[in-house]
């Protein structure tokens, strides 16, 4: 008998039960770390080699290409052969190839083109300005938005109702404008790949039993994260053969707001009554404690599959759970945990990961890593002060520091779109040049000679003037002050707002943390002797250009790893910091009374927690800061979910399983022992001497207070102090006129 051991022999019983499973539809619940790729690739070197299929009669589908290419060359090594003429791909892929074979039955040009989001988003544009569509009210990325939404549930501009509604009228007159004119060019965008595939199928039925009889089994990874086209195409193809081997997990489908459908893998048993069930629930990444407490917490979503994962390894390690001060001492917290494994416990830096749920709560983990010159590197994303909409609100920033900065104006000046179009932008230019100025110089000379078209003078007078009063009032305002009334009058907030592409809201809240980290900025800057508001702005624009420098690690350096927890599907560190972990933030206050949406948010956080292998840490802060304004969050209803026998209380410095370390105070990073000074090579500004934890000081501003920490060295050293009538505040040591009491 032909060996085959090299394909059973790494498998546990259910990974067998499935690989070597006959007849019938199958669905593989894998739970997290469960090994669903190995199932499926053993799953297809089986069907080859024992079953002797061959391999162009196979179609295997993922969700991205690096998987696909993955999996053929893990086949391949099982197989020892290469396996050509296959199917395996994304759904995008495998629907151009098909398209390609088909292009006449499809009505497509033999080389038809793809229209990527760019192409796709400057061919809205240019459809709004022939309908005379107003962008400020059809923002192109909302338009293009519902058009993928549209084809995703297999709907034409023909299949739709406006209701009787203006506004939805218009959208579906664009989606047919729109597709008329894909038509007569011979493209297609990514959804329409989907559709036409979909359409082709359904409609010729002579091409659809030809696939039907050639792929003998159509094998789906990651089946939880389908979308509405995606599962028809796929009952399409599979017909009434039960020959679908999908792979998935519900527990993890956290996609919903980009189409996925968590209802497919739910009802597919429904669909196919005949379908047997396999759960994956040996987990090969995570200790106990992590698994029970995950099992745990997802148990609370009532419409899930169920599964429990186990592991035959040790319990490991209880669930630690700190309860911070506030958003910067959870930030330091955490760094300074890192700090300790690195140091103390041979840990890479690598191995370190901080999972949060919004964007915008990196920011204040990159500034206490760049603190602590610890390199990081934001894993699927940008830095702070490189993300679009932060450049956006700096250049107005920019603007009210210096009007004169060109490249601050042709980004602000039509940001979000104000009616000034390409030919006033050119004639601005070109008078620019003329006369060897600046652009806001050049706007003030054509204003004042009458030379611009009155819709465009009205719009560039406008935006001068926005400008202009934002000057005269800087002064009188602290730079949080500033920067959030700048992004009121300039309508950001509003423009990313509108947005429908899921990272809409994530914006909106990157603004609100640039406005946050505007006023600690200012705050820390003390009583440093500076002349006038615009020197505070002009520090604040050259921390901001430093930041956005190259303090970001490069992709294979050693680097503490920085992401959402939509990022952090599919990977797993030995350590996990789960931050922020409260009502509001998570489950995210647009979907806390939402009882579908709260499940997703539930599964993001079992993913989140899934992700640790050896310590899993869960964060949250008392109080938040947010625009000013202080907020105390309630620590989260997920955080009540999971058994209290798995977690531990710790404070700030007594985490270490090392007792060296676990043996330092609960202090925070830079601290010492209590009657300890610290301040050496600080200029000492009036101190008077060094200051140790809770020593009694008196601030010319704010009065009397009490010290509580302190982080940093040399000039970068800054103290906490508690005053009696103004809160906690971190102040520059070196510029604080600090004087000791007693």
């Amino acid at each position: 008998m032909e060996d085959i051991s090299h394909i059973l022999a790494p498998l546990n019983e259910p990974q067998r039960d499935a690989v070597t499973a006959t007849g019938g539809n199958r669905l593989v619940l894998a739970g997290a770390g469960s090994g669903k790729t190995r199932v499926l690739v053993h799953r297809i070197a089986w069907l080859i080699q024992v079953e002797h299929l061959a391999p162009w009669s196979l179609l295997a589908v993922t969700f991205t290409n690096k998987a696909a290419r993955e999996m053929r060359s893990r086949i391949e090594e099982i197989l020892q052969q290469p396996i050509g003429g296959m199917w395996v791909g994304t759904f995008h892929g495998l629907a151009h190839r098909f398209l390609r074979a088909h292009w006449q039955d499809a009505k497509l040009p033999q080389h038809f083109q793809i229209l990527d989001a760019d192409d796709q988003l400057r061919l809205v544009k240019r459809l709004l300005k022939e309908l005379q569509l107003d962008e400020s009210r059809y923002p192109p990325r909302q338009v293009m938005g519902f058009i993928n939404r549209e084809k995703d549930e297999g709907r034409r501009p023909e299949h739709l109702d406006d209701g009787g509604d203006f506004y939805q009228r218009k959208l579906i007159e664009v989606y047919r404008e729109y597709q008329a004119t894909c038509e007569r060019a011979g493209q297609v965008d990514f959804a329409d790949l989907l559709l036409k595939t979909h359409e082709l199928l359904r409609d010729r039925p002579d091409i659809r039993h030809h696939y039907q009889e050639r792929f003998a089994h159509i094998l789906v990874d990651e089946f939880q994260d389908t979308n509405a086209i995606q599962y028809a195409w796929l009952r399409l193809l599979a017909g009434d053969r039960d020959n679908l081997f999908l792979v998935g997990d519900d527990d993890q489908s956290i996609y919903g707001w980009r189409g996925a459908r968590v209802e497919n893998i739910q009802s597919f048993q429904r669909d196919y009554p005949n379908t047997q069930v396999v759960r994956l629930e040996q987990n090969y990444r995570s200790t106990g404690n992590i698994l029970q407490a995950a099992n745990a917490l997802i148990a609370h979503n009532p419409t899930r599959l169920g599964k429990n994962l186990w592991t035959q390894d040790a319990e490991g390690e209880p669930i630690l759970r700190y309860a911070a001060f506030n958003e910067v001492d959870e930030a330091r917290f955490v760094v300074d945990r890192i700090r300790g494994y690195v140091t103390e416990e041979g840990y890479r830096r690598a191995e370190c990961a901080i999972l949060y749920r919004t964007t915008a709560q990196s920011r204040l983990f990159e500034e206490a890593l760049i603190n602590a010159q610890i390199p990081y590197r934001v894993y699927g994303g940008l830095r702070f002060f490189e993300r679009a909409e932060i450049k956006d609100a700096m250049a107005y920033l920019r603007l009210v520091a210096n009007p004169d900065d060109d490249t601050a104006f042709e980004r602000a000046v039509n940001t979000p779109m104000r009616g000034i179009g390409p030919r006033t932008l050119e004639n601005l230019r070109e008078q620019a040049r003329e006369t060897r100025v600046s652009l806001w110089q050049a706007a003030r000379d054509l204003l004042a000679s009458g030379n611009l078209p009155p819709r465009a003078a009205g719009a560039i007078g406008q935006f001068l003037d926005l400008i202009d009063r934002h000057r005269r009032a800087a002064p009188d305002l602290n730079l949080d002050g500033l920067a959030n009334d700048l992004i009121a009058a300039a309508g950001l907030e509003e423009h990313y707002r509108k947005e429908k592409d899921g990272k809409g809201q994530d914006r909106v809240e990157n603004l609100g943390q640039l406005v946050e980290t505007a006023g600690r900025f200012h705050l820390e800057l003390g009583d440093a002797e500076i002349e006038g508001e615009n020197d505070a702005l002009a520090a604040f624009l050259a921390h901001a250009a430093l930041e956005s420098g190259d303090t970001q690690a490069d992709e294979f350096e050693d680097s503490v790893q920085l992401m959402t927890l939509h990022s952090a599907k599919g990977l797993e560190f030995p350590i996990v910091f789960l931050v922020g972990v409260e009502e509001g933030l998570f489950p995210h206050s647009l979907s806390a009374d939402d009882p579908h949406r709260l499940e997703e948010e539930r599964r993001l956080c079992y993913v989140g927690m899934t992700r640790a292998m050896h310590q899993l840490f869960v964060s949250h802060a008392e109080s938040r800061r947010f625009r000013g304004s202080e907020d105390r969050p309630f620590p989260s209803r997920f955080l009540r979910e999971i058994p209290a026998a798995l977690v531990r209380e710790v404070r700030a410095g007594g985490l270490s399983r090392s007792a060296a370390w676990g043996s330092a105070a609960s202090l925070a990073p830079g601290t010492r022992q209590a009657g300890a000074s610290w301040g050496a090579g600080v200029p000492e500004a009036g101190q008077g001497g060094g200051f140790h934890l809770g020593q009694g000081v008196r601030h010319p501003k704010f009065g009397e207070g009490v010290v509580l920490n302190s982080e940093g060295r040399g000039a970068a050293a800054r103290i906490q102090v508690k005053f009696h009538g103004e809160g906690a505040k971190w102040l520059v040591l070196a510029y604080a006129k600090l004087e000791p009491l007693g």
